[in-house]
């Protein structure tokens, strides 16, 4: 009998910690932040798409419409499966006016997704923007940061991404709205789904690594080192008199990516994790080419940091744009928007 209340009460405080861990109401303040920048991010890199606008989505560019729907149609083995697997409007347009309308009209949804101006209602269109945009050039152009992109656009749909640093925040507060936010199980959620979603993409990438054997040998960073396509800001080529440098960081990276889904969660070891991602990502930014790629993982990272961090981090800057925007009667509240 004790045998079986010792397996009820187990099963009990699992159930609580579940729904501790998921439906805990919490400040908005992280969610808000990752829209800020996420939506900065999507705006600068579909902005670059209008050097070679037609070049790329038009239906005679360097990707084809009709090459782009063939090979779909050959990779998922039915014209049924190509269509749902790459639906984007921009199969549809024809005219390079209204390409160009509708890319603008695009640009706008990301602006004000990173303004937060309807901001719940700009997040669901930024989401199904940027899969347009993702699918119209998949597999030609599309990369890890496009799939970042249209990942946190979806969890932003899924909280109150504009509670937060944002212009609906601003007129809530015109309109006589509390001066702090309630805390929110919406953002929890959506944190907590983002949060596991970066786990299993480093827990992936990891593996993937273990696969190749130039990461086993110790030498892949060197690889990249010396690839020319790859040097940006710092020419990394003097690593080659260093090569058990090269070893340490190219098995370094290795265990961090493998163990980040475990070592990033308890709050001892949650602050190395983390710090580790900012010297990888901007290693990426500095010495490969890749600045949008790291920085976008970096705001993907920026879900384990608590909301009470972000707001001694943004909240001062917040108050003082907020003042600005409202303008000298509204100061009192504008204070608040943060």
């Amino acid at each position: 009998m004790s045998g079986f209340s010792g397996i009820r009460s187990y099963t009990a405080d699992v159930w609580d910690a579940w729904n501790e861990f998921w439906f805990t109401p919490t400040n908005p303040a992280t969610l808000s932040a990752i829209r800020v920048f996420a939506g900065a991010m999507l705006f600068y890199t579909h902005l670059v798409w209008s050097f070679d606008l037609s070049g790329f989505f038009g239906p005679n560019g360097w990707l084809p419409s009709q090459l782009m729907t063939d090979l779909h149609q050959y990779m998922n083995g039915g014209v049924d499966s190509a269509a749902r697997a790459n639906w984007s409007y921009f199969y549809h347009i024809h005219s390079p006016t209204v390409l160009w309308i509708v890319h603008i009209a695009g640009l706008f949804v990301f602006f004000f997704l990173m303004i937060g101006f309807f901001s719940r209602t700009m997040a669901v269109l930024a989401y199904l923007i940027a899969v347009s945009y993702a699918n119209r050039i998949t597999p030609g152009a599309y990369f890890g940061l496009d799939k970042i992109n249209c990942l946190l656009a979806m969890y932003l749909m899924l909280g109150p991404c504009g509670a937060r640093y944002s212009l609906d925040r601003i007129w809530r507060l015109r309109r006589g709205a509390p001066r702090e936010v309630p805390p929110s199980v919406g953002a929890n959620i959506a944190i907590r789904l983002l949060q596991i979603h970066i786990c299993i993409i480093y827990l992936f990438s990891g593996l993937g690594k273990l696969q190749g054997e130039s990461w086993w040998n110790g030498w892949a960073v060197w690889a990249s080192s010396a690839n020319l396509e790859y040097q940006y800001l710092i020419d990394m080529t003097w690593l080659a008199k260093h090569p058990y440098l090269i070893n340490f960081l190219t098995h370094a990276t290795v265990y961090w990516e493998l163990t980040y889904c475990a070592l990033v969660w308890p709050r001892l070891t949650r602050p190395w994790v983390l710090m580790m991602a900012v010297l990888v990502h901007l290693g990426i930014v500095v010495a490969y080419g890749m600045p949008t790629f790291g920085l976008v993982m970096l705001i993907g990272n920026l879900a384990f940091v608590s909301p009470e961090t972000v707001r001694r981090w943004v909240d001062p800057v917040a108050n003082r744009v907020a003042l600005l925007v409202a303008g000298g009667g509204g100061q009192g509240r504008a204070a608040s928007a943060a």
